[in-house]
């Protein structure tokens, strides 16, 4: 398997499980630095390579008024400052290619949306900045078609590649986990990443905003690491009933440590009896 540098960690086959946690959306540089430097002792405890995500925009909310973020110009500030003060690396998604060039100043992964994932110049705009690319797939897609994903992205010079599972569209306002699609996309040789908060999520299940069922993160996050994965995504929050975005799929912050532990638990029966 290929392993990806992300910081001073490798992430894939026999290195250490990662996390990408962090609140779905930067709502202020206060309160992401308070769930990120939770979350960076949490993880130091535990032995986990921890990497900060957030977005600086939500463009793809399901209302016009819902809140989006702050923007380009000073979510990549606030990023900025809050690698420096936690000494971690971080992620956000990009929506459009021009704004790869500026992100990829601060963030050490790229992050390509599901809805996006096919978009090739977005793709190729990513590959092209250097960095990591993280690429959820498609609710619409099937795991194989994948592989044109990661071939966009060699045709474009990109080597250091993450590929997401978040679950696929079930009918309406719901999402199921095909854990086969785990196995099928780490066999194209790059490392995957299980987003267990998104996987819970119900798209547009309130109407002008999206439903979720926290209950179900732990259940499908062990699962997902008993199947072999490389890294969890996870949105957590210190208050998700009075987030900005995605409260009901996001994990309280005080509940990680429990979830990681059962993960790490599971992850090391896995690399003992199937190792890469």
């Amino acid at each position: 398997m290929n392993k990806v540098k992300v910081g001073n960690f490798l992430i894939g086959g026999d290195e250490p499980l990662a996390v990408l946690a962090g609140p779905c959306v930067l709502e202020s540089l206060e309160r992401a630095l308070l769930i990120g430097r939770t979350a960076k002792d949490i993880c130091q405890r535990l032995g986990v390579n921890y990497v900060f995500k957030a977005s600086f925009d939500k463009a793809n909310r399901s209302s016009f008024h819902s809140f989006r973020g702050p923007g380009l110009e000073k979510g990549v500030e606030w990023l900025g400052k809050i690698k420096e003060e936690l000494g971690v690396p971080v992620v956000t998604d990009i929506h459009e290619s021009y704004q790869a060039e500026p992100v990829a100043k601060v963030a050490d992964i790229l992050q390509i949306p599901a809805f996006l994932c096919r978009q090739t110049d977005l793709l190729h705009a990513a590959a092209q900045t250097g960095r990591v690319v993280n690429v959820k797939k498609g609710q619409f897609l099937a795991p194989d078609d994948m592989r044109n994903v990661v071939d966009k992205l060699h045709e474009s010079g990109c080597d250091q590649i993450l590929l997401t599972e978040r679950g696929a569209s079930f009918g309406y306002h719901n999402l199921v986990v095909d854990m086969r699609s785990l196995p099928i996309m780490r066999s194209f040789g790059y490392p995957v990443v299980f987003d267990g908060t998104h996987s819970v999520q119900l798209p547009g299940g309130n109407g002008t905003t999206s439903a979720g069922n926290r209950e179900y993160v732990g259940n499908l996050v062990r699962a997902a690491v008993g199947c072999g994965v490389d890294a969890l995504f996870l949105e957590v929050h210190d208050n998700p009933e009075e987030a900005l975005s995605d409260g009901p799929n996001m994990v309280y912050l005080d509940k990680l440590e429990e979830l990681l532990t059962e993960a790490l638990a599971i992850h090391k029966i896995v690399q003992k009896n199937h190792p890469c």
